[in-house]
């Protein structure tokens, strides 16, 4: 299951930039953790100080200019919408109770986690820059 999970999200991410005022690959998470999440438990998991900044967006909200068309996409940015949408269904499909955290200001770490089938934690995660 493990492995399934994973190398669609290898998949998914492949090539892919999240985009900010930087841009950054995704990388992919695998946690055997049963335990709720909560903010203290994200930080744990992700190794940043328990005192750390965190708040909780939903998926499709911080997704929204990257997996929705716009307007003012160019053709570079249509075909990267293309890929933000087999992410996101690729997550949908396979994980549940998604949740995005941002933990930190400016240099911001972000971690789209949900549950396996088998209630373990995976997901991508990421950096955005917002000054």
């Amino acid at each position: 299951m493990a492995n399934t999970i994973i190398d669609q999200l290898k998949k998914a991410t492949d090539g892919l930039l999240m985009m900010s005022e930087s841009e950054y690959p995704f990388e992919i998470i695998f946690w055997e953790e049963k335990e709720p999440l909560t903010n203290p438990k994200i930080l744990q998991l992700t190794n940043h100080p328990q005192d750390s900044p965190i708040e909780e967006v939903e998926l499709e909200y911080f997704l929204r200019n990257c997996a929705f068309d716009k307007e003012w996409h160019d053709e570079i940015q249509k075909e990267d919408v293309k890929k933000f949408k087999v992410l996101l269904q690729t997550l949908k499909d396979n994980l549940n109770e998604i949740k995005v955290y941002r933990v930190g200001n400016i240099s911001i770490d972000v971690y789209i986690l949900g549950r396996t089938s088998d209630e373990n934690l995976a997901g991508v995660s990421t950096k955005i820059i917002e000054t």
